[in-house]
């Protein structure tokens, strides 16, 4: 009887890994287990809240991927609990054993604990695509006209975006003084705040909300802020935070951190049992996910590979045509660090240096080729003697020349 590879969820990290087991063994079952009925790219999942894109246009795999693949594919599924002892998981419709596991099952969002958030039936996160569907419901039925959002970062804006394509008025709650304040700096920031608020969104900054109130069908009608001004809406999505997805792995007896814990080939505490993707808390990077996906996947049929790459200070946005790329933390206060900007028209950078390393920096405007920042950024490359030669924005991989393992990062 052939060996049964599971994979719960089917992210970046959990298709990856199909991928990869399946090139590595073409004589094992493989099934994969999502709650979701669409495999989709959560980047997209504006365009779909927008209404450009319907389900399926969201999908990252080629439209026959499962059945090419021989991949049985268990739609619309939850998982509910895992025993690793027997080697089964819970599932909403019984019991699926396992000789190798995979846990993909990604991040969930979390909802403040303001009065009724967690209680009323209007309040939505938008992490996956089921979320998307519900809010999507919720604009359709109530005809929504106006929305509040908790949270600015990428993920607020992604959802303001498209409700805002749909004539839905938004109001956006951040407490910290700026938007995007993981990625960017006052100035980034800005540019990123005017293109909203020419598209009608309204922002509060520093403010934040202190309680709700609700109507007799359990239905949040307005917002208080710590200011006392009351905000009326349709709904509220909360976008201020994620956690990874293991609460349904309560008693397993994995040992879990803020996500499961793995060691380098991405192995949990239990034999036969691997975790990929946002689930280990180690990267919420898409290109990360899809490694540890394939690491993983590796393991499982029994060629040692070990996940390196745990670097996953980056993040790329666009948002109204602006597009951004943010490596390191643009924001941190390094002692005896030059700060580089240069600003046009229609680009801001910023570049922050110590000691001849470079620490983090932001690209706002044009961002193509800069694949070779990350690099240099993740390994500490000394690039003091460039800095003597040009400038800082102006540095390229041709000025590692020589330099075999950049060039091998750069066509990778």
């Amino acid at each position: 009887m052939a060996e049964i590879y599971v994979i719960v969820g089917t992210g970046a990290a959990g298709i990856a890994a199909a991928e990869r087991i399946r090139l590595c063994k073409k004589d094992v079952t493989i099934i994969m287990m999502s709650v979701d009925e669409h495999s989709h790219s959560r980047c997209m999942l504006h365009k779909f809240l927008g209404g450009e894109r319907t389900e399926e246009e969201l999908s990252f795999v080629e439209p026959d991927f499962f059945e090419k693949n021989e991949i049985y594919w268990g739609k619309g599924q939850k998982a509910l609990g895992l025993d690793t002892a027997k080697k089964q998981i819970l599932m909403e419709n019984g019991y699926q054993p396992y000789d190798k596991l995979l846990i993909a099952t990604g991040s969930v969002f979390g909802i403040p604990p303001i009065n009724h958030f967690r209680t009323a039936s209007n309040v939505y996160g938008f992490r996956d695509l089921s979320d998307a569907q519900k809010i999507d419901a919720a604009v359709r039925a109530k005809n929504a006209k106006h929305v509040f959002i908790v949270g600015s970062g990428l993920v607020g804006l992604d959802v303001a975006t498209g409700l805002m394509e749909r004539g839905v008025k938004v109001t956006i709650a951040e407490m910290a003084p700026r938007v995007m304040p993981l990625q960017t700096d006052d100035t980034a920031a800005k540019a990123y705040q005017e293109r909203f608020e020419s598209h009608g969104a309204r922002f509060l900054l520093g403010i934040g909300a202190s309680d709700s109130i609700v109507n007799e069908q359990n239905e949040i009608t307005a917002v208080v802020l710590s200011t006392g001004e009351t905000v009326e809406c349709d709904f509220v999505v909360c976008a201020a935070g994620v956690r990874p997805n293991i609460a349904w792995l309560e008693g397993s007896g994995l040992a879990m951190e803020r996500g499961i814990t793995v060691d380098a080939r991405m192995r949990t505490s239990a034999p036969d049992v691997y975790a990929a993707g946002d689930v280990t808390g180690l990267s919420g990077v898409w290109p990360n996910a899809m490694d540890m996906g394939r690491v993983a996947a590796s393991n499982m049929c029994g060629t040692p590979a070990e996940y390196t790459d745990r670097y996953c200070m980056k993040n790329t946005s666009n948002f109204f045509g602006l597009q951004m790329l943010t490596i390191g933390d643009i924001n941190a206060q390094v002692d005896g660090a030059e700060v580089y900007t240069k600003e046009s028209r229609n680009c801001y950078k910023k570049a922050v240096v110590k000691d001849g390393i470079l620490k983090s920096i932001l690209i706002q405007g044009d961002i193509s080729h800069t694949g070779h920042w990350q690099y240099l950024i993740k390994n500490q490359i000394d690039i003091s003697g460039v800095l003597k030669k040009k400038d800082v924005f102006d540095i390229t991989f041709g000025d590692f020349y020589g330099m075999d393992d950049i060039w091998e990062y750069q066509y990778k």
